[in-house]
């Protein structure tokens, strides 16, 4: 063999072992990254009742409105009172909406979760919740109290001979200026 055949095929070799080191001594590559539709949020189960076509439980997407959900329900009855319903109001999952007949006035009360519903007022006391003789569920059904709270206000009423106005809401523990002004006009010491 001739010289240039030789250094032919050392550069041939060369060129194949350089080849070699850089594949072992490159970085490994990994799998690319797949990505995922984003998901789309869990629709909110609404119960409608009340002066509405279709009274019933609906699914509806998050984000959806009160006047979303009667319009599920096929709608109000010409007998709504829709004036009591604040139809622009957000929907959360697992409300209860009740839309009050002409004559029936209705407000805003905490379901079990905190989240807001819409029924007829209590009928104690001409509506008024009597934070002197209430029970732990006539207590819970005033917006912003739930069972500790409404266990405040009872352990307040007990060691304080009863509440003497309704201002003295504010000196229970969890119980502000905020509050107050949410039940102030729902409450009574009579």
């Amino acid at each position: 063999m001739k010289s240039w055949q030789h250094t032919l095929i050392g550069v041939f070799f060369g060129l194949i072992l350089s080849g070699a080191i850089l594949l072992i001594a490159s970085p490994p590559r990994g799998r690319p990254v797949e990505l995922l539709p984003a998901p789309s949020p869990a629709p909110v189960s609404i119960h409608v009742s009340g002066a509405v076509l279709n009274p019933g439980v609906y699914q509806l997407p998050q984000g959806s409105r009160v006047e979303d959900a009667v319009i599920a329900a096929g709608g109000a009855l010409d007998e709504a009172n829709l004036q009591e319903v604040n139809l622009a109001a957000r929907l959360k999952d697992g409300e209860k909406i009740s839309v009050p007949f002409a004559g029936e006035s209705a407000q805003i009360i905490p379901s079990k979760d905190n989240s807001f519903v819409f029924d007829e007022a209590p009928a104690e006391s001409g509506g008024l919740v009597n934070l002197n003789t209430a029970s732990l569920e006539e207590l819970q059904s005033l917006p912003g109290i739930g069972e500790t709270r409404a266990k405040a206000i009872i352990t307040y009423r007990e060691n304080n001979a009863g509440f003497k106005s309704i201002e003295e809401i504010q000196k229970v523990p969890g119980i502000g200026p905020v509050i107050y002004e949410r039940l102030k006009d729902l409450i009574t010491v009579e």
